[in-house]
């Protein structure tokens, strides 16, 4: 399965990636802000996300919203 980040580079299991834009977490008043680094993804079963940790939880991203670092 080919997971690519927004610009179109491959992304595999344990990359560091960041964000493209703020995104505001569903279910919390928490905002990720642009530029945060998230480190060691996992991939899921959907070639459109990734799980990682960024502020200070496990969350599943979207990788359209992700470059790798």
């Amino acid at each position: 399965m080919n997971v690519k980040g927004s610009n179109g580079t491959l992304l595999t299991e344990g990359d560091a990636v960041t964000l493209i834009k703020d995104l505001k977490v569903r279910g919390s008043s928490q905002t990720l802000k642009r530029g945060t680094l998230v480190k060691n993804i996992r991939l899921t079963n959907s070639p459109a996300e990734v799980e990682g940790r960024a502020g200070g939880s496990t969350m599943v991203l979207k990788t359209e919203f992700l470059k790798k670092a």
